[in-house]
């Protein structure tokens, strides 16, 4: 009946580029008022307990809301499907399928986590872990792989994921 639409063309892979690009901004006070619903389980399903007791602790430090720093968590979550999924094509050549379909993503499994100066960087485990490095190559679940920035401003939380690609360890 009518004409399929075309695939974007995808980059050609070059040695030490940015291969997949993510990125997600999560209005705060939504998540907020998801995480006050009797009887959610969001929190408990979309992050580790880390995470959970980082964005505490960050909260009673600065006297902000708790949803804030899960608001920038979850955004780093999201941005990391996006560029996981470009980094897939790129490297594939064409567009593929999603390698985990998105009911069968364990949130917990993209683990944000911050160096000792609060840096973030991205952890993979588990079958998240399994599938990138299936889809991208022995070594593409490295945390180095994934640079990941958040950003908060009232009431938005946004983050910016890059798969950095190929390189040793990556």
């Amino acid at each position: 009946m009518g004409v399929e639409p075309r695939l974007p063309d995808v980059p050609e892979r070059q040695n030490g580029e940015i291969l997949g690009v993510g990125v997600d901004l999560v209005h705060i006070p939504g998540l907020a008022h998801q995480l006050t619903i009797p009887g959610t389980v969001f929190a408990e399903r979309a992050f580790t307990a880390r995470e959970l007791r980082d964005a505490a602790r960050r909260a009673d430090a600065t006297g902000s809301l708790r949803a804030e720093h899960l608001a920038g968590r979850w955004a780093a979550k999201e941005a990391f499907i996006k560029a996981w999924s470009a980094a897939a094509n790129t490297r594939a050549g064409h567009a593929v399928a999603p390698q985990l379909p998105p009911e069968a993503v364990d949130w917990r499994e993209i683990e944000l986590v911050g160096d000792r100066w609060g840096r973030p960087s991205l952890r993979l485990t588990g079958t998240v872990a399994e599938a990138v490095a299936a889809a991208l190559g022995e070594g593409g679940n490295a945390s180095k792989c994934w640079p990941v920035s958040l950003t908060h401003d009232g009431d938005w939380a946004a983050a910016i994921v890059l798969y950095v690609g190929p390189s040793p360890g990556c």
